[in-house]
């Protein structure tokens, strides 16, 4: 847990009860939880140390300096996952204790290219990514809808490599294997965005949505750049309050970024939780979402990102409306924050009314109704009115549209 972070109790607590959580940014090999990582150390006759030094391997401290020192934390579980069991369990495996917090939609993220140190083809490994993620359909509530995104990774010499993977992406998502996107992630402050414009040219080209990371360890013309490719949506871009311009640009295309809170104060992005630029990006229009990133490396849940930016920002809903606009995150507010959650209370009115329009517009892009894109950009506050309308939706419009 990062030092200086704390959460309201009460607001956690009631969080963690509500089964209609989402999760659009993780990623699979930084998600593993000690569980996962004794099991296939197991499967591998790897020695695990004692659970302090195998937790050291896994997650930052709180003197992490910076998101190269971050992504130091990937090594490990990568030397666990080259076969195709251990694909298939971990994917598997996340699902399941995603379920267990209460994420019933998520898009587990992760690179095949990652996976072939010991021969595999990059297919060979997103084919046991999708029999994990069938696998783990027998954790699923009836309402619940997991995907996969394939990362191309930021390097100078693996363009061919970055090629297959989006085209895995286009023929998984062709098969409708649960494949939903493409996306660019690594170091982005050693391999600046627009060198990779011939990757997603070919993305665009397949018809693949795609997000990128970009306005993380990168300015704002990373965003820029992005937007430029034709980015669906955009991991973290939070620098892009850098760029007035860049902020309009994202607000007008109606672009979402996908917000990952303590990531960002683990790289160091932002010095503590008060400085992060939530209420700022929201103030000007922009969509965002609020996910967990990594969850083993930044010691996090969905609930946990959640309570911390309410907590912090009390973000409140009166009558419908939002202290700031209608954009909210998939969280209610903190004024519901002692109350049970009961069918009846103001909690659960403003989740499933807010869920609601989540499945709807789920539905409508993953069945071409949308603007090209697989994926969630917002949820709004639905009118009073649509309540009862709102609650049947949550409970049925994924099982009827999405699967």
């Amino acid at each position: 847990m990062l030092e200086g972070v704390y959460l309201n109790n009460s607001n956690i607590e009631w969080i963690e009860k509500l089964d209609c959580l989402t999760d659009l940014h993780v990623h699979l090999d930084g998600s593993l939880s000690l569980e996962s990582v004794r099991h296939l150390c197991d499967m591998q006759n790897i020695e695990t140390g004692d659970e302090i030094e195998l937790s050291e391997k896994l997650s930052v401290s709180s003197d992490c300096k910076n998101l190269n020192e971050y992504l130091e934390k990937f090594e490990f579980p990568l030397q666990l996952l080259q076969t195709r069991e251990a694909v298939k369990y971990s994917v598997c495996q996340l699902v399941k204790e995603q379920e267990e917090q209460g994420v019933i939609y998520s898009e587990i993220r992760f690179a095949p290219q990652l996976h072939t140190r010991k021969g595999l083809s990059q297919q060979e490994i997103v084919e046991a990514a999708c029999e994990g993620l069938d696998e783990s359909r027998k954790y699923w509530k009836s309402y619940s809808c997991h995907n996969l995104i394939l990362c191309c990774m930021r390097s100078d010499d693996n363009k061919d490599a970055n090629m297959e993977t989006v085209r895995l992406a286009a023929l998984y998502a062709e098969m409708g294997r649960g494949v939903v996107a493409a996306d660019l992630a690594g170091a982005e402050g050693l391999y600046a965005t627009d060198t990779f414009a011939d990757v997603f040219r070919d993305a665009v080209q397949r018809g693949v949505p795609f997000t990128i990371h970009a306005g993380e360890a990168a300015g704002a013309e990373s965003v820029e750049c992005a937007l430029n490719f034709q980015a669906v949506r955009i991991g973290h871009g939070v620098r892009s309050t850098e760029n007035p311009l860049i902020m309009q640009e994202l607000a007008d295309r109606e672009t979402a970024l996908e917000l990952c809170p303590t990531s960002n104060l683990n790289t160091k992005i932002y010095e503590t939780i008060e400085n992060y630029p939530i209420q700022q990006l929201m103030n000007k229009g922009i969509k965002v979402t609020v996910n967990t990133d990594n969850m083993m490396v930044s010691n996090t849940t969905e609930a946990r990102e959640l309570a911390l930016v309410a907590d912090t920002f009390n973000m409140i809903s009166v009558d419908g409306d939002t202290s700031t606009n209608d954009t909210v995150l998939v969280l209610a507010n903190g004024e519901a924050g002692n109350e049970k959650i009961t069918e009846n209370s103001k909690a659960y009115d403003t989740f499933y009314k807010a869920l609601s329009y989540v499945l709807t517009e789920l539905s409508k892009m993953i069945a071409g109704d949308g603007e090209g894109c697989t994926c969630l950009f917002e949820v709004k506050v639905i009118n009073a009115k649509e309540r009862q309308q709102a609650r049947t939706l949550a409970k049925s419009i994924v099982t009827s549209s999405l699967t």
